[in-house]
């Protein structure tokens, strides 16, 4: 997919990059504990679904990730920055639910409308302006925003829109400064009107005089006959009676019964009194405007177009960044740890991380103090970790925290760690534990293979696959041997690869299973155990399985010479 199939620009990838996206399965989000990050980063729905989707496309290109992260620090460090664009967002928004840019109505374009739609382009290009204010700021060091800013100005140079202002000043009048309107009426020998036509709208109304001696004294001489069909503001205006509430033709047709061109084209209208007067010119202006505000209105709404189309693509994509920073600083004061990822092309070393915890855990704790934090590495001798350990000693927290490494660092954000090195991968794979009714035909070790099986399928040696606790639904013979071999088929592909389980003796024999030709190794990793307590530390070693049984037993008092000692 293309982010930025929208605006020509994108805040989520570099102008000119053709990306492949992955996205996420539907329930890695979940397994991640990531659900939880995006509620909590907005409340609202719409948004709510915009940043698990942006989070949910996975891409390992290099470039990607660092744009996206130079972009997301200078927002962060940037509150006012923050403050200033939701205050125009909510603008933008605003405009675009009553703009009558695109409303379509059966009635033809009346002046009013071209007087509101120059109010509205005016709004659109002092938007843009101070967007491309705003950006101006030199504490601003990411390409993705330099480039956005760059990208407004031309926008603004090729929209003319500093043109555009002056004559919209020139042009813009309000509704209530149109005091009259002059009609010229082209009539027959026989006095009957053949065509209509706008000489003037004036700021300034007619002075009052009777109808009938004004026109008589036009006529009554040549002198008063023009030459040409330009008005010199000698007529004048007969005030239709508003208490009698007659209507135009009445009176027209009393006052003046011989202009029956005249009476003709006012009786089509049907109201009375000034009511109907005001309802008769605006038919006649609408008529006879028709043509031309429809002209003047396309003009305008390109105008529209390239100011709130090509920036409203944008909103989306700032908002995102926007409601991310605003709530990881939240975290940070709250005493969270966060750094900037340090994407890297192929290396040695696929993840460094030191100092890493489950998020997920964090934004729940009451005093963040208390987080056990860890330090891991994926490299050739260490692509495959078994981790083993007690029965809520961890396991499945560490393994959550590492795919909210990847899914957070590669989405531009600050991650929770002190420091965080990473190749990105191309997609993450979670096989947790499924819910009961979705195991109903397959039974709960047929379902786990079949899933295990369709994700080694599509992994790579780019991927990051995460088990928990697979294959732990049957005897231990059986787990033990499909386990097995899913580990080495992982290594010969060298996927990144934590499996918890309480299969101790998967870890045991980890260093044996790297076949010949293997670039990839495999190592256990255990959940510490400090005199019976749990620690939430990790640590290269063998399973400690028994021994920490045995402190249990010793620390409840139910080994063997310790039960027997009373007999």
């Amino acid at each position: 997919m293309s982010m930025d199939q929208h605006t020509g620009f994108s805040l989520l990838q570099p102008v000119g990059k053709d990306v492949k996206y992955l996205r996420l399965p539907d329930h890695v989000m979940h397994d991640l504990g990531l659900e939880a990050f995006c509620k909590a980063v907005s409340g609202d729905d719409r948004e709510r679904r915009l940043i698990t989707n942006i989070l949910s496309q996975i891409t390992d290109d290099v470039s990607v990730a660092a744009y996206r992260r130079q972009i997301f620090a200078d927002i962060y460090r940037l509150p006012e920055l923050r403050k200033t664009m939701l205050e125009l967002f909510d603008k933008i928004q605003f405009m675009k639910d009553f703009s009558t840019m695109h409303k379509n109505s059966d009635e033809e374009l009346s002046l009013w409308h071209l007087f509101h739609r120059l109010d509205e382009i005016d709004d659109y290009i002092q938007t843009v302006e101070t967007m491309r204010n705003c950006l101006s700021d030199d504490r601003i060091q990411s390409e993705g925003l330099i480039s956005l800013r760059d990208y407004l100005a031309k926008l603004y140079r090729d929209a003319c829109f500093s043109e555009m202002k002056k004559d919209i000043e020139a042009l813009k009048m309000k509704a209530s400064d149109v005091q009259s309107v002059t009609l010229g009426i082209n009539v027959n020998e026989r006095f009957e009107a053949i065509s209509v036509g706008l000489v003037s709208v004036n700021k300034k109304p007619f002075k009052k005089s009777n109808v009938v001696s004004s026109f008589a004294d036009a006529i009554a001489s040549k002198d008063k006959l023009c030459d040409t069909a330009d008005w010199d503001g000698d007529m004048h205006y007969q005030l239709v009676d508003k208490q009698e509430k007659r209507s135009i033709a009445d009176h027209i047709e009393k006052e003046a019964g011989f202009l029956g061109a005249m009476s003709t084209i006012v009786n089509a209208t049907a109201d009375g009194g000034e009511a109907g007067s005001t309802f008769y010119l605006d038919t006649v202006v609408n008529k006879m405007l028709s043509s031309l505000v429809k002209k003047l209105n396309d003009t305008l709404t390109k105008y529209a177009d390239v100011a709130i189309v090509n920036v409203s693509g944008l909103v989306p994509e700032f908002v995102y960044y926007i409601r991310c920073a605003e709530h990881i600083s939240g975290l940070k004061e709250k005493g969270c740890v966060f750094c900037e990822a340090q994407p890297e092309n192929e290396s040695e070393t696929s993840m460094s991380a030191k100092g890493f915890y489950n998020l997920k855990l964090a934004m729940n704790m009451e005093n963040v103090g208390e987080i056990v934090s860890n330090n891991l590495t994926f490299d050739k001798e260490h692509t495959v970790y078994i981790l083993t350990g007690a029965n809520r000693g961890g396991k499945t927290t560490i393994t959550q925290a590492v795919g909210q490494l990847f899914v957070l660092a590669q989405g531009g954000l600050f991650v929770p760690a002190k420091s965080f090195c990473y190749v990105p991968c191309d997609c993450i794979y979670t096989h947790f534990p499924a819910d009961e009714d979705k195991t109903m035909d397959l039974g709960r070790l047929g379902e786990e293979c079949v899933r295990f099986k369709e994700m080694f399928s599509k992994a790579t040696g780019k991927s990051l696959m995460l088990l928990n606790e697979t294959f732990s639904t049957t005897s231990f013979e059986e787990g033990y041997y499909i386990a097995r071999d899913s580990v080495k088929a992982l290594m010969t592909k060298a996927v990144r690869t934590i499996y918890n389980t309480h299969m101790h003796k998967l870890g045991e024999d980890a260093e044996e299973f790297a076949g010949e030709g293997v670039d990839a190794g495999a190592a256990s990793l255990i959940m510490k155990t400090e005199d019976g307590r749990r620690s939430f530390k990790v640590e290269l070693s063998q399973p400690e399985g028994s021994s920490y049984a045995n402190d249990i037993a010793k620390k409840y008092g139910v080994t063997y010479d310790m039960l027997i000692s009373g007999l």
